[in-house]
């Protein structure tokens, strides 16, 4: 079972996932990072951005999760959100010496810690609806500069980074019931059959099949 609460200003959510037996997970982008932490090994670790779907094999037991928002990584933990990439790893490799002990040390790491620029904000915002262009010049940089901030903030250059969003915001209109023509016309794409196409790209299954998961 998969359980989501609300979390402290600057954090995306709190989330838990309890399990009685081991179960094949798919995780898709969403443009978010986690910190992740399992009572009965006592591992401590980070997910990073994602480009495509990971299957992840969850252990018997309750996992523990910490969500930041688009943005938020290099802040938290030190490191671009580039080198994390399609990742998951220790939190003792990104920030060495640090001693968390239960969820409520998690989330006062993570909400202790947390800054994203405005700047960076808004450009997730932007691609929501406009081009990478666009974007970049709202926000005054160069398309360079929007590239090189979106590795760093992001893990993704721009256009990436788009193509995420968008698909997440398409996952939670179609979890929430819309029809999937209704989602592709919500959500910003051409039409269903590039809604079709993006689904399977990013998550590796067909999107009827994706939200039954």
């Amino acid at each position: 079972m998969y359980a989501e609460r609300p979390a402290p200003a600057g954090l995306a959510c709190l989330w838990t996932r309890t399990v009685s037996s081991p179960t094949v997970q798919r995780v898709v982008p969403d443009g978010c990072t986690d910190l992740m932490w399992s009572p009965s090994t006592g591992a401590l670790f980070v997910a990073g951005p994602d480009t495509q779907a990971q299957l992840a094999v969850v252990e018997p037991g309750t996992l523990y999760g910490v969500r930041l928002p688009p943005g938020a990584f290099p802040s938290v933990f030190g490191v671009p959100a580039h080198a994390v990439r399609d990742l998951r790893v220790p939190l003792s490799e990104l920030v060495p010496g640090v001693r968390l002990r239960s969820f409520s040390d998690m989330v006062s790491f993570c909400a202790s810690r947390v800054v994203v620029d405005p700047a960076l904000a808004a450009t997730a915002s932007l691609l929501r609806s406009a081009d990478v262009a666009s974007a970049a010049w709202e926000i005054g940089l160069s398309s360079r500069q929007l590239r090189r901030r979106s590795l760093d903030a992001f893990g993704y250059p721009p256009k990436v980074l788009q193509r995420v969003l968008r698909f997440d915001a398409a996952m939670r209109l179609a979890w929430d019931g819309l029809p999937f023509a209704s989602v592709a016309a919500e959500a910003g794409y051409a039409d269903q059959a590039h809604l079709a196409r993006e689904v399977r790209s990013l998550a590796g299954v067909p999107l009827s099949q994706l939200i039954r998961s």
